[in-house]
């Protein structure tokens, strides 16, 4: 009888349980995305493998507060809490959103101790696209 043929992604030949010493991660990215309704903070390493990240609603902020400055800059510390441990010391900043949370994300950011090399604000801007949705009456 002929012997199966193992995958290559199978499971078996593949390391699967977690680390017990996390990474040292030197540099990274940090991206802030600012929202009207929200603030999302995610922390990369250079190649863009997400390390840590954290947002105003999984901070225990909930409805209207989620997207004041207090909540972005909550989520902000949380998110860069786990990243300093692991041994960031330089990272780059996009900045991305038209929210309220931007400046105080960035605020947190600085305060935290890692050198910023860059901050770069990502917003994406329509040159003269789609029809933007009518005004709202109140």
């Amino acid at each position: 009888m002929a012997k199966p043929i193992p995958k290559i992604g199978s499971r078996k030949n593949g390391r699967i349980s977690s680390r017990k010493h996390p990474r040292k991660i030197p540099k990274g990215v940090i991206y802030v995305q600012a929202s009207f309704n929200n603030t999302i903070v995610t922390v990369t390493d250079v190649r863009g493998r997400v390390i840590s990240w954290s947002s105003a609603g999984s901070c225990g902020f909930k409805g209207t507060r989620r997207g004041t400055p207090f909540a972005a800059q909550t989520a902000a510390a949380n998110a860069i809490r786990v990243v300093a441990d692991q041994g960031m010391q330089r990272a780059e900043v996009m900045i991305k959103g038209p929210g309220l949370g931007r400046d105080a994300a960035l605020r947190a950011i600085r305060r935290s101790g890692i050198l910023l090399r860059f901050i770069r604000d990502v917003t994406p801007m329509p040159h003269n696209g789609c029809r933007s949705p009518k005004k709202r009456r109140v």
